[in-house]
């Protein structure tokens, strides 16, 4: 007798890094990232099937802009460098340590030790076990059966924001293409970038008749994606998730929440159907994924897990741990990896005994099985949380081994065994603060939309002068790159960048990078003039979606796909 299903899905995404700045924003983000998340995650899943005859049964988003990172030469062989400069780097250490004139020396010497051979481990599983391409290694527990791999928006572009329909297709069908062809096969889910959505509205066309502009899951439909995930307070009311306030060291930022709805009667036990397509919606459960992300309250934040923030002056490795909340950096306290291992040992009992009890409550109080499903960004797992992926590991093997209970699965898997009886309406919302849209759009990127959605004017006006392929190869390949740039500065990671302050220049700059890429090629195209050298120049820098076909921007007539019918269930007034 099982008490319900377990959904774990982790959502992985980071912006366009290639050949756009090394530190402290750039490829190395990506790296570090590689090494303390998708290599380990992947010797876990590796380990627990290959050792333990476990299939993990993750729902692995992998956004596929991220994929196109993780499957490009120069940044295999960049991520190789970096891990040689680590381990040089904790190698000066071991020299170093122990120190008399250095206070708890010894086990500084113990903990670079710990630090050499974990980066030799690392890098031996990236050249020896995955031969650098950790793209075929997800495929391969993809087609094992230990992962499902789910798609987004090619460069996560924020969707409910683009001003065109030709543009929004382009973003999901260039991804799902790009997830096609680099795992062998279409995936079913996608993850929304930043979880954002939109219903579909009514407006008055140039001809002044009115029109309807289809909802976001009829361009999923269109693009052969059967579900995707949401927040627990889009489908069952109440406050949105988010501090109302953000303080930082440049200033406060206000964050004006949703509406408080009434609770809808629905839960986050069942997933459900959108009404103007059939694409399914599952919610992530608030109290499951509270215990995990909450900085306050959840696992992460225990005084025995390693300090991110805090770095030696000459290594830059992370030699102590959190301590407490309330612990000023120069006073934290020495890492132990024993101690924070036995603590995972801790959570993970926690954590899987907490699964079970919302099921079984959830079965008695309804007499249903629930869906319980989690969804967090992978980068939490390991590069924020570094004992995260250990904590996954163990969550995985005990619900396997201990709690039967509980059947795990993937998103998938679970919609074809469950598939949704009720159909739902859900409202405008995103993860973001106060779950609308302003981190994306306020009066810090403001200036940024109406830039975008001149270049969404502007393609499908050039693209519609070449429905046939040309001839000409330097046309074609200029094109082709003109696609590209659109695609990468519709990135919603620059505006996040911007509000957030976490690289407000870095971002701006980028921004208007591909922006400038996307006029100067255009410009050429139009003139009827293209440099081959400076087109070189673009390509070898943004050499992304290396297969796409500019004419996935040819118009499509915007907002001609009528509102279908649907039962609604009474979900918002």
């Amino acid at each position: 007798m099982t008490v319900g299903s377990f959904v774990f899905m982790l959502h992985s995404h980071l912006p366009y890094y290639r050949m756009a700045g090394m530190w402290p924003f750039g490829e190395e983000n990506l790296y570090e990232c590689m090494s303390e998340t998708y290599v380990p995650l992947l010797n876990a899943i590796s380990e627990l099937y290959e050792e333990e005859g476990i299939k993990a049964k993750l729902t692995v988003g992998i956004t596929p802009i991220l994929a196109e990172q993780l499957n490009d030469e120069h940044l295999q062989n960049g991520f190789v460098q970096y891990l040689d400069s680590r381990i040089n780097a904790v190698s000066k250490d071991l020299e170093r340590y122990p120190d008399p004139n250095v206070e708890h020396s010894q086990h500084l010497k113990y903990l670079a030790k710990y630090y050499f051979d974990w980066f030799n481990h690392i890098k031996d599983s990236f050249v020896n076990k995955y031969n650098k391409d950790l793209i075929s290694a997800f495929k391969k527990y993809q087609d094992l059966g230990c992962i499902e791999i789910t798609t987004s928006g090619a460069t996560h572009g924020f969707s409910p924001l683009l001003a065109t329909d030709s543009n929004l297709n382009a973003q999901f069908k260039v991804g799902q293409d790009t997830t096609k062809r680099l795992f062998g096969k279409k995936a079913k889910g996608c993850w929304l970038p930043e979880c954002a959505y939109r219903q579909g509205y009514e407006y008055t066309g140039k001809d002044g008749q009115k029109k309807w502009r289809p909802a976001i899951e009829v361009t999923l439909q269109n693009n052969d994606i059967e579900y995707f995930f949401t927040e627990s307070h889009v489908i069952e009311g109440g406050n949105s998730v988010g501090e109302r306030r953000v303080v930082g060291i440049y200033g406060n930022i206000e964050y004006i929440p949703l509406p408080k709805r009434e609770a809808t009667g629905y839960d986050t036990f069942s997933a459900y159907w959108l009404p103007d397509a059939q694409v399914a919606v599952m919610g992530r459960n608030d109290r499951a994924g509270f215990q995990v992300w909450s900085a306050a309250d959840g696992y992460p934040g225990d005084g025995c897990y390693r300090e991110f923030h805090k770095k030696d002056d000459k290594s830059g490795m992370n030699y102590w741990r959190i301590t407490s909340s309330t612990t000023d950096l120069g006073n934290k306290m020495l890492y132990d990896p024993v101690l924070a291992m036995n603590q995972v040992n801790s959570n993970s009992d926690h954590y899987t005994t907490l699964l079970y009890h919302l099921l079984n409550d959830h079965k008695k109080a309804t007499g249903k099985e629930g869906l319980l499903m989690v969804s967090f960004d992978t980068e939490l797992y390991g590069h924020w949380w570094f004992e995260g992926i250990e904590f996954i590991k163990q969550v995985i093997r005990k619900i396997n081994n201990y709690i039967p209970e509980i059947e795990r699965c993937t998103a998938g898997e679970y919609l074809e065994k469950h598939p949704p009886v009720d159909t739902i309406q859900i409202p405008e919302s995103s993860w973001g603060q106060g779950g609308h849209f302003y981190v994306w759009m306020n009066h810090l990127t403001e200036w940024m939309w109406p830039i975008i959605h001149a270049c969404e004017k502007r393609i499908i006006s050039i693209v519609s002068n070449y429905e046939k392929i040309p001839e000409d190869k330097l046309l074609h390949r200029a094109l082709n790159q003109l696609a590209r740039e659109n695609l990468l500065l519709q990135s919603s990671d620059w505006p996040f960048l911007i509000t957030t302050w976490q690289a407000k220049d870095y971002a701006t700059d980028r921004f208007r990078e591909h922006v400038e890429r996307f006029e100067k090629i255009a410009d050429m195209i139009e003139a009827n003039n293209i440099d081959d050298n400076e087109l070189k120049k673009i390509e070898s820098i943004d050499n992304c979606f290396p297969v796409i076909d500019y004419r996935v921007y040819l118009p499509i007539e915007e907002g001609v796909i009528p509102q279908q019918e649907a039962k609604l269930a009474p979900l918002y007034n």
